[in-house]
């Protein structure tokens, strides 16, 4: 009983809510760059809110199933076909032995979320199924996933149709606004540097991946030009000598020394893994207090 990878995907891997506790011996966090979407999905299908999921960049993903089974899409708006007939996303599919599903061109988003009801079955690593390419753990192998590549399942013999309201469908646009606390080292940023951070409407650069998203605008100065290496926190915005911001996202290093004027709020860095390079980011500070209410609000939103 699995699901086999019929061609080659750009950049797919399988991930979870991630890897915790272990930052002490530089292992990162990895896991899903959009906790929305992945959320969603498992809900759909009733999974437990921690299941693994496959993660799939810019689409391109086809696969047959040898057994019955249910999944949902999300993440993405994107032409998806099952058995050469179009689908739409944000909602469950039941398949059976033989059905071919094709996840095709992108529409709207760039990251498509393909869960499976009760997941693959494979087994965890420090704690999680997700893959971490720069450790080599989790997931298969450690590695992005390639044609060919079987995928353990269970057998589902009973199914509930199910799909989002659209009043809870996202819209990934092309400029977004991104809440910031300040923090870390704001004290060594002049309030005229703070006040040009906030001001000023960045491009995301081709640098943008798992690990992070350089930045391209006006630069910012800082007073120092580093700081002993210290623990880094998802979100983290560094500003490097070339004093253009850098957001630190899931599969960041675990310590670093560049400066760090503030933390995006996390809900807002799912948001931004849904962008590509070229679109625009501002930046919009919020209270310490009104940043864990709202982060409250989002993850209970889901237990």
């Amino acid at each position: 009983m699995s699901i086999k990878i019929l061609n080659s995907p750009i950049f797919a891997s399988i991930q979870d809510i991630g890897r915790f506790s272990f930052s002490n011996i530089g292992v990162t966090t990895s896991g899903v760059m959009d906790e929305y979407a992945y959320f969603m999905a498992n809900q759909l299908l009733e999974n437990k809110k921690d299941e693994n999921i496959i993660e799939v960049y810019y689409s391109n993903f086809n696969f047959i199933v040898n057994c019955n089974t249910q999944i949902a899409i999300t993440g993405a708006y994107c032409e998806v076909y099952i058995n050469k007939q179009l689908k739409p996303t944000w909602q469950t599919y039941s398949l059976k032995k033989g059905d071919i599903v094709e996840v095709s061109k992108l529409l709207s988003g760039c990251i498509v979320y393909i869960g499976i009801k009760n997941g693959i079955k494979i087994p965890k690593q420090f704690g999680s199924y997700s893959t971490s390419i720069k450790e080599k753990i989790g997931g298969i192998d450690g590695r992005l996933l390639k044609k060919g590549d079987i995928l353990p399942i269970e057998n589902i013999c009973s199914f509930n149709k199910r799909k989002i309201s659209s009043k809870y469908l996202p819209k990934y646009k092309e400029e977004l606004q991104l809440r910031v606390i300040l923090s870390y080292q704001e004290e060594y940023f002049t309030k005229e540097q703070k006040n040009k951070f906030f001001s000023s409407i960045y491009t995301i650069s081709n640098e943008f991946n798992r690990m992070a998203c350089k930045l391209k605008g006006e630069k910012i100065d800082c007073e120092i030009d580093g700081v002993i290496s210290e623990a880094i926190s998802f979100g983290a915005i560094q500003i490097p000598k070339d004093g253009q911001p850098i957001i630190l996202l899931k599969e960041r290093q675990t310590i670093g020394g560049y400066p760090k004027i503030g933390t995006v709020l996390t809900i807002d860095c799912f948001k931004l893994a849904q962008l590509r390079p070229n679109m625009k980011i501002k930046f919009k500070e919020i209270s310490l207090n009104e940043a864990q209410k709202k982060l409250k609000e989002f993850y209970n939103s889901f237990s």
